[in-house]
Order: C-alpha cells, then structure tokens, then sequence
C-alpha cells in the first residue's frame, strides 16, 4: 500500500478478538498497517505473540492478551488491558467463533453443545461489547465490529452455530440504534468460505459422506467467484468500518465472500 494511503487509525486503539490467527489476525495487522494500537486475544500466547510482531512490524503497537472468550471475566479482559495500556479504546473486533464441540444434531444432540457455541460465538460479544460501550459513550466516538458469517444470513451449519450467528445480526442492528446518539458505529462484517484452519475439509467431508476433494470443489461453487477467500480480503473492509471514513455506516450487515450463495 502506498505510503499516502497509511495512517486512517493513527492515534486509535483497537481491540481484537480471536487475534491469533486467520480472519483475526489479519484484520489485526492491518490495522497495524493503519497505525492503530491493537490489542490482540485468544488463548494461545505463542500465536498472540507471532501476532504481536506482525502488528509492530506494519507500523502499529501490539499488546497480547491471553484470554477465553467463553468465560465472561475473560472475555472482558482485553478491553480492560487497552484501557490499562493505551488509556482508550476505539475500535472493537467481535472476531471470536467457532464450534464448542459436542453433539450438535438437534435430535440427538446435547444442550451444553448448543448453550456453548452461543456464548462464543454471541454472548461473549455482549460481553466485550458492555465493557467498551462506557468508554467509547465518554469520548464520544466508537467502532464496533461484529464477525458475522455466511451463517449470519442462512441456513448454513449447526444448528447452535446458525442462530448464534443470526442474533450477532440482532445484536448489531440494537445497538447501532442504542449507540448511534453518542458517535458510536456497529456493524457486522461476514465472510463466506475463507482459508483458515477452521476449514477442514476432512472433517466437512467425513460429516456429509464424501471425498475431500469433494468437499473443497463444493466449497468453491458456493460462491460466484468459484473460489475461497484469503484472510487479509476482509482486512480493508474493517479498516474501512474502523476509520472515520466509515462513520456514516452503521447497523449494517456487509458481506466479504465472494458472492457466496447468491
């Protein structure tokens, strides 16, 4: 990127979580690449710690929390840090996701699967989200950024993972209107298929009785562009989402996918 275009986030602090590898991680250094001050979570320091580099390399400032979003006091913990460190805090990434395990057939399955992957994937985001809002109300200006996912607007996965995804889309449209008084933004930004190492296509293709190669070829024709994304393809748009050229967007459900599921 050309030496005109940096700095967007310069003098912002940001707080991401799930920051230690894919979508996270990129989204981390990018804001890095803008100047931000980012505060980095996950539960693995070494990741966190690759992270961290990564962001002070591109010209930011990295700090490394080492954090389980499932547990409340936990998930707070990073915003805490970048108000202990930083003295601010003015971007929030809500990248935390994924499965919490267990038997997800609705059938068969058990409820402790479906109670956990809802508070991973959205109550944990309430949770980061409570402990920035005051701070972000005080100055005046704030950017909340959900991770949605191809989920967040289909019928798509489990069925846990499905409605915590759809009610991230509730939460960001409640608080974009509860919080847009005090120079606050919240959106939710998804992905579609995209090359992190929660796609495993072993796994996709043991679950629906089928090659590997099967399930990769029918990843692909999800979506228009016949192909699946790179992390650092969803960076710019949280850049974007972050800056002050962002600050009339808000509310709003924005895909980065390539067409996924049209």
């Amino acid at each position: 990127m050309p030496a005109a275009d940096r700095g967007v986030l310069k003098g912002r602090v940001a707080v991401v979580t799930g920051g230690g590898r894919g979508i996270g991680r990129a989204i981390a250094v990018g804001m890095g690449h803008e100047g931000a001050s980012v505060v980095v979570s996950s539960r693995t320091q070494g990741q966190l710690d690759a992270v961290v580099a990564e962001v002070d390399d591109a010209g930011g400032r990295g700090r490394a929390v080492v954090a389980d979003a499932s547990d409340e006091d936990d998930a707070r913990a990073p915003v805490r840090a970048a108000l202990a460190d930083f003295g601010r805090i003015d971007v929030l990434v809500n990248n935390v996701g994924g499965s919490s395990g267990g038997n997800h057939d609705p059938f068969s399955g058990d409820a402790g699967a479906f109670m956990g992957t809802l508070r991973l994937n959205l109550i944990s985001a309430f949770w980061t989200s409570q402990e920035a809002l005051p701070h972000m109300r005080e100055q005046g200006h704030g950017r909340i950024i959900n991770i949605g996912s191809g989920a967040s607007k289909r019928a798509a996965a489990s069925v846990g993972y499905t409605a915590a995804k759809h009610g991230l889309v509730g939460l960001t449209k409640q608080l974009a209107m509860a919080t847009a008084p005090h120079g606050i933004t919240v959106n939710c930004l998804c992905p579609g298929w995209t090359n992190t190492s929660l796609v495993d296509f072993e796994r996709l293709a043991a679950a629906k009785g089928i090659s590997p190669a099967q399930a990769e070829a029918d990843a692909h024709a999800d979506s228009a562009q016949r192909r699946i994304l790179a992390p650092e393809e969803l960076a710019p748009m949280a850049v974007l989402l972050a800056s002050e050229a962002g600050g009339g967007i808000t509310g709003q459900v924005i895909s980065v996918d390539g067409g996924y599921r049209l």
